[in-house]
């Protein structure tokens, strides 16, 4: 039956990641809109289990290691203070708003509170692939949000470990800061001389694909020991994915690893997206979904842009990258789960958040298009869709 289900997802995400390639957005939204029709809240061929869910996870795993291998690290340092901005720009005004929005709905201080971390958050898997399909990943503004995504996982969980530990759940800030530092700081390490060193190795083995292999080893450890000190394992990915493309191999690596991911593990992440979609009880909190939607995309826009703007960047640029912080994606839906299973939010509100952080991730796509929308950039995308279309 699970041969069955990952058979349909790939056929239905090569046939709906085509469709909409030719309606002139990226492939990536058809993908989200199948997992949707596919899914438990339509016609439900596909029902959501531990197995996709583990297939989903080394997908955006998958897919922003070759977001790091894509990377110049020299661009991406010089974007370190657009990040800044940019990061926690996206960080305030959500929170803010997203607060006194559970406050207006009736919710206590704590639950507005996590209200707002729920829609603070920010996942930009789906932005990365986006602007990867339009030629947009290495500009300054692709660098910008890369960067401005690492800052918010650092944030957003310390926020969230600082609220949980005032409402009496058994979390340390002291260790949650600790686990941190210590990521960061073996990360850095194992970037600047092992990682390096490894690749070599590898290159001169009598075995075959071994610095491939190899890679997506590391790329493994990498996520593991990111997400067992409390950072996203796609951080992990993404650190692991920039040191190795600083080596010799590294567009080789990256060429081999794309047909890996793209294949198989990248498009089974984008379709099960959609199987979170909860349709049951939409109508009575119509408008509520509407407002909410409203509200967390401009404020993560204005946010996020704004930042982008006092770092120096043009009107247009400060928008761009806006738009690639709104979606929410996975991480949202992880903290919404979280607040379901400690009872901060009630199931009709959860209800509700999914609803809103779907309708983030759906507008991203055609957003960052819009935004890019000129001749040369439209030219861009259509040698990067045939690019992809023939992987």
């Amino acid at each position: 039956m699970i041969i069955l289900q990952l058979a349909i997802i790939l056929i239905t995400a090569k046939i709906a990641g085509s469709i909409s390639v030719k309606l002139g957005q990226p492939s990536v939204l058809g993908q989200l809109i199948a997992g949707i029709l596919i899914g438990p809240a339509v016609f439900g061929f596909v029902e959501g289990n531990d197995f996709i869910d583990e297939m989903s996870t080394l997908g955006v795993i998958i897919l922003m290691f070759i977001a790091g291998l894509e990377t110049d690290i020299k661009e991406f340092k010089q974007n370190i203070k657009a990040s800044t901005y940019v990061g926690f720009g996206g960080i305030i005004l959500p929170l803010i708003a997203g607060y006194y929005s559970g406050v207006l709905l009736g919710l206590g201080f704590y639950e507005s509170i996590f209200f707002g971390l729920v829609l603070t958050a920010t996942s930009v898997s789906i932005s990365v692939q986006s602007l990867r399909e339009m030629g947009k990943l290495k500009t300054k503004e692709g660098m910008a949000i890369l960067g401005a995504a690492v800052l918010d996982d650092i944030v957003v969980i310390v926020l969230l470990a600082v609220v949980m530990s005032f409402m009496g759940g058994d979390v340390s800030l002291s260790t949650v800061l600790l686990k941190k530092v210590v990521f960061f700081s073996i990360a850095i390490l194992l970037m600047w001389k092992v990682i390096p060193w490894t690749i070599s190795l590898l290159s001169r083995m009598a075995v075959p694909q071994a610095p491939v292999g190899g890679a997506l080893i590391i790329c493994l450890l990498f996520a593991y020991f990111a997400e067992y000190n409390g950072v996203a394992e796609i951080i992990g990915a993404y650190f692991a994915g920039i040191s190795i493309g600083t080596t010799d191999l590294g567009h080789k690596i990256m060429e081999k690893v794309e047909v890996v991911g793209y294949s198989l593990f990248v498009p089974i992440f984008f379709v099960s997206i959609g199987f979170s979609a909860q349709l049951n009880g939409v109508s009575e909190y119509l408008w509520l979904i509407i407002g909410l939607s409203i509200m967390a995309i401009l404020s993560k826009m204005v946010g996020s842009g704004l930042g982008a703007k006092l770092a120096g960047y043009k009107w247009k640029s400060s928008l761009q990258v806006g738009a690639g912080m709104v979606s929410r994606g996975e991480v949202a839906l992880i903290l919404a789960a979280l607040s379901i299973e400690h009872k901060i939010i009630e199931s009709q509100m959860f209800t509700v958040l999914i609803i809103v952080v779907l309708v983030t991730t759906l507008v991203t796509p055609p957003l960052l298009k819009i935004l890019y929308q000129d001749k040369k950039v439209i030219g861009e995308q259509q040698e990067s869709s045939t690019v992809y279309s023939k992987v």
